[in-house]
This record gives structure tokens, C-alpha cells and sequence, in this order.
């Protein structure tokens, strides 16, 4: 005889896990991206904002092309543009308190320098220099990340943490379309979701991871739909349009600091450039396609809205553009000089409490540099002393 046949036994009822844990309607997104500029909307935008947006765009695009054209000159390893979504790269960092995190991917050195971060820093990982190249703490950014989606369950790990410290923080990590497709993506979203850490995952939907296109990641209606099985909102929004792009983030980040918890938002945008200067796009992607979408550029959306309002004349914008250009020729002229290199910074920040096999290795770089500028005969690792090694 069994259990569930003993006179008296329990019977335990089906369990309610199989129901719904919230009412999946509220989260789902819009069937259309989120759009302002060129509607009926757009005539309530501050014109403030629209400024704002305008000259950080304007400054981002020349920021783009200034580090592209550094690759060429052989004083960056490796440049991944983000021509052609710098709307989302701006309304990122406009959207945030000076007390919150940003946390960006590779592709986000723009974001990092609309927050306030010196360009040039913003490229020293790139040029394959010294550490992350800035302070994540001072500038609340972490360090830009090369391994796809890894920055995302950090960002949630700092949300979750500040709020159980008490503190009014909101973390904001931004992905591509490729990075969904990283189990730390699903990760993350999970942990967000149950904890309901306040963090904001933009994704910049650029059609394609390298050379891969959505359609061959993701059978999903949207990437924005991911975030329903995970029991956050998701929103949809066109990412070239600056304005609104700002508008969802901001609801987001106010959702997420009142204790509503994580929201997706999925941004369909375009990478007008290769995917770093090491690509051929011409071999997955044809011209004509690229030229659609430099139709619906960003830069000159905003510049539509604001000359039909008539906010700006010809003089207000050559004066951004002059302001752009001062920012390109500062980081141009900084980035051609040779940095000066400090073998010992290999020790740096590497642990807290350097480990008793770092300090040897400490000591004896130090002993054979400091033997080399001697002049002693055979020193270091290529002479007699150290043959063998």
C-alpha cells in the first residue's frame, strides 16, 4: 500500500506554481517601437532637452569618426563605432544621477564620455593601455567590457546591493542584440527580476551580432518580449530617436528607483559602421541597406525638430559643430602622444592585499629594471643571470 492509499493520508492539492506570478498583460511591450520625433509629440518636448540631445549627439558623432580615424593612424588597436546609434549611447548617460552606475559594453565608450568621462580615457583600454583607463568608482562607470553580456549580472549584483543598503541607486547596463543570446543575459534578468534590484537593461538592437542578424538568434517577436518569462516589463522603442529613447529610460530608471523593480528596454537602432575596424560588413550586409538607415539618422532627427521649431539657426548649429570639432582635435592631439609606460604598473590593482607571489615578482621586475638603468653587464631576464628561466 502507498502513501496516497493509507487511510487518512494527505492529498496535497496541485501546486499554485504552475499559475501565472503576475498579470503577463502590463509587461508585455508595445506592438510598434516608442516614437516621438515626427509625431504630434514631439511639439511638447522641452526645448532644453532638445538642445541637450542635440549638442551630445552632434558631439558623439564627431567623437566616432575622431576614433575610427585614430585606428587607421595606428593609435588605437581597435575602435568598435557606435555611428548610428548614438541616441541611445546619450540618453543612457543624460538619463542618470551622478550617484548611479552606468555599465557598459564595449561598443559604449560614448556613453562613458557623454556621463563626463575624459574621451581619452574612455579609449585607453582600446589603445591597449594601462588597466580600464579610468576609476570606475569616481566615475560610477564600471569598466567598459569586452566579453559579451559579463557586465549584466554585475549590475545587477550593485542594484540589488544598494538597495539593501538603502541606498537611492539605479544601475543602467547596456547590451547588444548579440549579448541576449549569452546565458549571463537570462542570468541576469532572472536575479533582477526576483530580487527586484533596481537596474535597466537597454539593449541597442543593431541588427546584427558581427554577422550574425537577429533572425538567427531569436524567433522571439522582440528582444523586448524576453523580459515577460522573466516577470519585468519590457519596452520597445525606436533607438534613433533621440527624444523618445530618453523618455523610456527615464520612466524606467524612476520605475526602477521607486522600488518597481528591473525593466528591458529594446531600442531598434543601426550600426551604421563594421563592427570594429577589423570587419568587413560589405561581406553580410549590402549598401543599400546601410543607406536606408542613414535615413533615420539619429543626428538629423533631432536637427529636423528643432530648426521646424525654430530653435536653431545656422549660427547656433555651427557652433555646436565648432564645439564638436574642439573635443576632436584635443583628443586627437592628446592620443598622439606616445604615453609614457611604467613596467611596475603590471602590479597595480591587481589584488587588494598583493598576494606573497605578486610581491616577488614585484621585487624582482623592480631589481632587474633598476639593474638595467644601472648599466650592470648580463642583467635581466636575456642575460646570463637569467638564462634559463
Amino acid at each position: 500500500m502507498t502513501v496516497m492509499e493509507q487511510r487518512g493520508a494527505y492529498r496535497p492539492t496541485p501546486p499554485p506554481a504552475w499559475q501565472p506570478r503576475t498579470d503577463p498583460a502590463p509587461l508585455l511591450p508595445d506592438a510598434l517601437p516608442h516614437r516621438v520625433l515626427g509625431t504630434d509629440a514631439a511639439a511638447k518636448v522641452d526645448p532644453a532637452l532638445l538642445r541637450r540631445l542635440h549638442t551630445e549627439l552632434v558631439r558623439g558623432r564627431r567623437y566616432n569618426v575622431q576614433a575610427t580615424a585614430l585606428t587607421k593612424q595606428g593609435r588605437l588597436a581597435v575602435y568598435p563605432s557606435s555611428t548610428g546609434q548614438e541616441a541611445c549611447e546619450v540618453a543612457a548617460a543624460l538619463v542618470l544621477e551622478e550617484r548611479d552606475w552606468l555599465f557598459p559594453s564595449y561598443r559604449d565608450t560614448l556613453a562613458a564620455v557623454a556621463r563626463g568621462l575624459d574621451p581619452v580615457q574612455a579609449l585607453t583600454l582600446l589603445r591597449g593601455d594601462w588597466h580600464t583607463g579610468y576609476d570606475p568608482h569616481e566615475h560610477r562607470i564600471a569598466p567598459l567590457c569586452t566579453p559579451l553580456a559579463t557586465q549584466l549580472p554585475h549590475a545587477v549584483g550593485l542594484a540589488h546591493a544598494a538597495r539593501l543598503k538603502g541606498d537611492d541607486v539605479v544601475a543602467l547596463a547596456l547590451v547588444g542584440d548579440g549579448g541576449t543570446s549569452e546565458g549571463d543575459f537570462h542570468e541576469a534578468l532572472n536575479f533582477a527580476a526576483v530580487w527586484q534590484a533596481p537596474v535597466v537593461f537597454l539593449v541597442q538592437n543593431n541588427g546584427f551580432a558581427i554577422s550574425v542578424p537577429l533572425a538567427k538568434q531569436t524567433a522571439a517577436p522582440s528582444l523586448a518580449h524576453k523580459a515577460v518569462g522573466y516577470g519585468m516589463p519590457g519596452r520597445l522603442v525606436d533607438g534613433n530617436d533621440a527624444v523618445a529613447v530618453h523618455q523610456v529610460l527615464s520612466e524606467a530608471v524612476a520605475h526602477a528607483r521607486a522600488g518597481g523593480g528591473p525593466t528591458l528596454v529594446e531600442a531598434i537602432t543601426y550600426r551604421i559602421d563594421a563592427h570594429t575596424n577589423a570587419d568587413d560588413a560589405t561581406r553580410y550586409r549590402g549598401d543599400a541597406e546601410v543607406e536606408t538607415w542613414r535615413a533615420h539618422d539619429p543626428v538629423a532627427l533631432v536637427e529636423r525638430e528643432l530648426t521646424e521649431r525654430g530653435l536653431l539657426d545656422e549660427a547656433a548649429l555651427q557652433a555646436v559643430r565648432d564645439g564638436a570639432e574642439a573635443m576632436a582635435a584635443d583628443l586627437r592631439e592628446r592620443m598622439n602622444q606616445d604615453p609614457v609606460l611604467d613596467p611596475m604598473d603590471l602590479f597595480a590593482h591587481v589584488y587588494a592585499h598583493p598576494t606573497p607571489q605578486l610581491l616577488e615578482q614585484e621585487s624582482q621586475l623592480r631589481a632587474e629594471l633598476d639593474a638595467e638603468a644601472d648599466g650592470t653587464p648580463g642583467a635581466g631576464p636575456h642575460g646570463p643571470e637569467g638564462a634559463g628561466r
